[in-house]
């Protein structure tokens, strides 16, 4: 199970200069004595300890579960063992390595709600969706209706919350702490939102979507709404922007927004609105809620870590940051003694983008191994990868990911981008990996 990221601030809380040195030594290296207490509580000796880099914690230690507060699994009919982050909204992340299908099965895929969840629709086909605005022709749309009038589209299409990774901000940003599974790629079967746009006929005012959904919000205020996000209208127009109605060829489940939700690939699946009742078509930015002061949006130029925001600094987030994990080996897991090469594979998307390249390394990233890439089944699918390490001798490893887009934009080491609400941090992943003496 994923497990919330700590930084040096907790760990090293009294004197952490003190005890960077004395864990670290002053070059960085582990050495004597600190090597000795570093290896007890890996756990094992550290081939690559010498190349570890000054200050890093780790991945044994920085993903251990903060004191008191052990993972809570989700038991619920036709889901897996999910990880619950929050109860109210219901807020549950997929492990890393429960993600290693190509196709996110639906008991594996993440759950994000905003507010509570409307009432099973007595009758799917009847539920409708309003399409007004700066539209020629408001239309009233039912779930049949749209399968019968407009062409059905099959895609595998990656969803994922904006906050994916918020675990790794120092100091911590507000905000469900997220590690790096908030994200899935189902195969997706809907018509394309661009198909019913058209058939209302967009007025040349038309600049922005706006999305309302049927989820209660959790005052209880009637017609007080939970979320509702918008897209440009360029996105809304994208082939690959759906209005969905089934999930991995069964209906869509109540949970991920059945009957009907919109999938907005690439950018934050706030966007993607579940239990769609309208799209209301504007003449400018959307205003709703989830779109002003700092939701879903980032910095343009770096801020200080918890410092004041300024927001003719922050902009939307639109298209997420590229990043990789690791789905073929559990954090944790426990190899046989003389295991000397482990296979190794996983997921990579970059938004809008493709992946350019994966690497892979196990010394603390001294050395790096490009992996085998394969392309995406369709555009904003996820694209697999593979390669095989070695392990020279017996000990602790950190299995580390980086992936890099197709603009050359790679991962960081650590996440940097520092805003509010943490969206954005895409930093290398690691998993720790101890072949047993």
């Amino acid at each position: 199970m994923p497990k919330a990221e700590r930084g040096l601030n907790e760990l090293y809380r009294d004197d952490p200069e003190r005890a960077d040195a004395l864990v670290f030594g002053r070059r960085g290296l582990l050495k004597g004595a600190s090597l000795a207490a570093m290896g007890a509580a890996v756990g094992a000796s550290i081939p690559f300890a010498a190349r570890m880099p000054a200050g890093l914690v780790p991945a044994a230690l920085a993903q251990a579960p903060p004191a008191g507060a052990p993972a809570k699994a989700l038991a619920m009919p036709g889901k897996a063992n999910l990880v619950v982050l929050q109860d109210r909204p219901l807020v549950c992340e997929t492990p890393e390595h429960m993600l290693d299908d190509e196709v996110t099965p639906n008991d594996k895929f993440f759950i994000r709600n905003n507010g509570g969840m409307p009432d099973v629709a007595a009758d799917p086909k009847a539920w409708k969706i309003r399409v007004d605005g700066e539209v020629n022709t408001p239309l009233d749309l039912t779930v049949g209706e749209l399968e019968q009038r407009f062409q059905p589209v099959t895609l595998k299409l990656q969803l994922e919350c904006g906050g994916n990774g918020r675990a790794g901000f120092q100091p911590e940003a507000r905000g469900n702490q997220w590690g790096n599974g908030a994200i899935g790629c189902a195969e997706y079967t809907g018509v394309r939102l661009k198909d019913v746009l058209a058939a209302a006929g967009l007025k040349s005012s038309a600049v922005y979507t706006a999305h309302v959904g049927a989820d209660p919000h959790l005052s209880g205020t009637p017609g007080q709404l939970t979320i509702s996000r918008g897209v440009r209208l360029p996105k809304a127009m994208d082939e690959h922007t759906l209005i969905v109605l089934r999930m991995n060829g069964a209906a869509l489940p109540h949970i991920h927004g059945g009957p009907v939700r919109l999938v907005v690939p690439g950018w934050p699946g706030s966007a993607s609105q579940k239990w769609l009742t309208r799209i209301w078509v504007r003449d400018k930015e959307h205003d709703g809620p989830g779109m002003t002061g700092t939701s879903y949006r980032v910095t343009r130029k770096p801020m200080i870590p918890g410092g004041k925001v300024d927001d003719a600094n922050m902009m939307i987030l639109e298209s997420m940051p590229v990043r990789s994990i690791i789905t073929s080996v559990a954090h944790g897991t426990e190899l046989a003694p003389g295991t000397r090469k482990l296979p190794v594979r996983g997921q990579a998307w970059a938004g809008d983008l493709a992946v350019s390249q994966v690497e892979v390394s196990v010394d603390y990233g001294a050395t790096w191994k490009k992996a085998q890439l394969n392309a995406p089944a369709n555009k904003y699918a996820w694209q697999r990868w593979s390669t095989e390490v070695d392990l020279p001798t017996d000990g602790y490893y950190e299995i580390w990911a980086k992936a890099t887009d197709a603009n050359g934009k790679g991962q960081p080491h650590v996440v940097g981008n520092w805003n509010p609400q943490g969206y954005g941090g895409n930093a290398f992943h690691r998993v720790a990996v101890l072949v047993k003496a």
